[in-house]
């Protein structure tokens, strides 16, 4: 027994030097653990800190955001009010445009002065659905073109020294759209 005894005692020896040296150390390095202590605790503050700074910015950013988007919506919506305001007036006209037809053409038969006014409201349609500008641009020449000729054709045929005829020129122009 006495072998483990000594064997016992020589490990609580060796156990008790490195506690020693490892107090030593403590000891020695206390104001180096102190000075990271303290650094890690700075980091910390610095950090939490910077995060919410960066909070209240994206907070800032995300209501600007929000501030510009409600005002391109009620922009849009206006805008939205708006064509169909003018959608509306257009269809207006169309209808006016259908009864200056069968005025003027009293006896047309009712199928063509409907196809004349399903025509213009058919280009009218194209041409508020165009995405593109430019197709816009031109749909609404062709529509300009065709009510023009419409028009033109009405007036001369109400003149009382005309005798009875067909719209031909409109004719011709829907004849050539559908090609």
């Amino acid at each position: 027994m006495s072998d483990i005894k000594k064997r016992l005692l020589e490990f609580l020896g060796l156990v008790n030097v490195v506690k020693s040296h490892n107090l030593d150390w403590q000891v020695n390095n206390q104001a180096q653990l102190l000075d990271l202590s303290k650094q890690k605790a700075l980091a910390k503050k610095q950090l939490t800190i910077e995060l919410t700074k960066k909070n209240a910015e994206l907070a800032h950013d995300l209501e600007l955001l929000k501030a510009r988007q409600a005002a391109q919506l009620t922009l849009l919506k206006t805008r939205c009010a708006e064509d169909i305001k003018d959608y509306r007036e257009y269809l207006t006209a169309l209808e006016q445009l259908k009864t200056l037809t069968k005025n003027s053409f009293s006896y047309l038969p009712e199928p063509i002065a409907l196809t004349i006014y399903h025509h213009a409201k058919t280009l009218l349609n194209q041409m508020w659905e165009a995405d593109d500008f430019d197709e816009k641009i031109k749909l609404e020449a062709e529509l300009l073109k065709f009510l023009t000729t419409v028009t033109e054709e009405a007036q001369v045929c109400d003149r009382p020294t005309t005798a009875k005829s067909l719209p031909e020129n409109t004719l011709k122009l829907i004849k050539s759209d559908s090609l």
